[in-house]
């Protein structure tokens, strides 16, 4: 079964922008699309523009609200009607996953689209696209990232996990919303937390610890929205090593002392840098292998998504 993920039109390849042109991602159309249903949407056709049509803008009022115009004529403007098609559409994306945008667009640019003001200058930093910006303050917990940035391994890789997580958690807890669910699915995902955020692992520990004090699909909100702010951290170098670490300790009775100071050697390795996290995951899932243990190999940070799509290579 795949995986519904919102993505810009124009990034899947659908000639809908306003020269007729496209901004195809090759590792979205190669890669991902192998993995994920991409439902395609182009918030300016969708609002009744044509293909071709005259190039739209972010213009700032002396008041600070910005608009949606026309780029010739500031007085055409198209902001209502964005917001309104982005809130009809935001009401059928249940089965989202995650969702790629187009970058630097006034419509579907997650950040530093350029933002004008009445003399012709533009506002330091830009801001965000109209559709994306109500696409993210109604589904805060969603997976939003740029196609752009998706060329980042750093970014691919985080995006992508984030995106498989929240599967994982919906399939897991979507209608079996028991306490009993909550516990086991926290459990899997305590060493991702412990790499992504100590303190999201701390607090959310707590939470889990207190969870019958709680109102059920209350909890269920309140967690969705803890662990993908938590998760959407980067993971840091130090932090997986210390998760490595914390893992190698799990095989302190079972290994040799030549295999122990190989294990400790590769994790030292890729604490400086010289080696990619493969080599010690390697090693280490080969050992659970060997000595298996129930714990470690429910633990999603060993296997967070499919090893063909290679995200690991190069962190």
């Amino acid at each position: 079964m795949t995986i519904s993920v919102g993505i810009s039109a124009c990034v899947l390849g659908q000639n809908v922008r306003f020269d007729g042109g496209h901004k195809q991602n090759r590792f979205v159309v190669d890669e991902l699309s192998r993995y994920f249903n991409f439902k395609p949407v182009c918030p300016e056709v969708g609002i009744g523009m044509t293909i071709p049509r005259r190039a739209i803008r972010l213009l700032q009022l002396p008041s600070g609200d910005e608009r949606l115009v026309d780029s010739k004529e500031n007085e055409i403007d198209f902001t209502v009607q964005m917001k309104e098609f982005a809130d009809q559409q935001i009401a059928h994306f249940d089965d989202l996953r995650g969702y790629v945008v187009c970058a630097k667009s006034p419509t579907c640019g997650m950040e530093r689209v350029k933002l004008h003001i009445g003399n012709g200058n533009t506002v330091p930093g830009g801001s965000v696209g109209v559709y994306t910006r109500e696409l993210m303050a109604k589904m805060p917990w969603l997976p939003v990232e740029e196609d752009g940035r998706l060329q980042d391994p750093v970014l691919r890789e985080n995006f992508v996990f984030r995106v498989f997580s929240l599967n994982d958690f919906y399939q897991s807890l979507g209608e079996a919303r028991s306490y009993d669910a909550f516990v086991k699915f926290h459990s899997r995902y305590k060493l991702v937390l412990m790499a992504h955020s100590p303190t999201a692992y701390k607090k959310m520990g707590q939470m889990v610890a207190s969870i019958k004090e709680w109102d059920v699909d209350s909890f269920y909100y309140e967690y969705r929205q803890q662990f993908m702010d938590a998760i959407k951290n980067r993971a840091s170098r130090k932090n997986k090593t210390n998760v490595l670490m914390h893992l190698q300790g799990y095989f302190k009775r079972s290994l040799t002392k030549d295999q122990k100071q190989e294990l400790a050697a590769l994790i030292m390795s890729y604490r400086e840098g010289n080696q990619p996290i493969l080599a010690p995951l390697a090693l280490i899932n080969h050992y659970l292998k060997e000595y298996p243990d129930p714990y470690l190999q429910l633990q999603t940070f060993l296997n967070p998504y499919p090893e063909e799509l290679k995200l690991r290579y190069g962190l």
